[in-house]
């Protein structure tokens, strides 16, 4: 049995545009609390809710997302 996808971030790399977060079709991708060392509030990725579908990948303009 294959194990699931799983979606890791590198939030160095965001600027909070927020097209994760819209694109999302689970609302896995919320805005944290956490700021990155450029100044920006950096998004999380709900494990629970993710799918692992690459939307987030696709639309993110920083590479901000991997699923592997």
């Amino acid at each position: 049995m294959k194990a699931k996808e799983k979606v890791y971030t590198d939030v160095a790399r965001c600027k909070g545009c927020g097209y994760c977060i819209q694109a999302c079709p689970k609302q896995a991708v919320t805005v944290s609390d956490h700021i990155n060392e450029n100044g920006y509030n950096v998004i999380q990725v709900d494990e629970n809710n993710c799918i692992a579908c690459g939307i987030c990948y696709r639309v993110c303009p920083d590479y901000v997302f991997e699923i592997r």
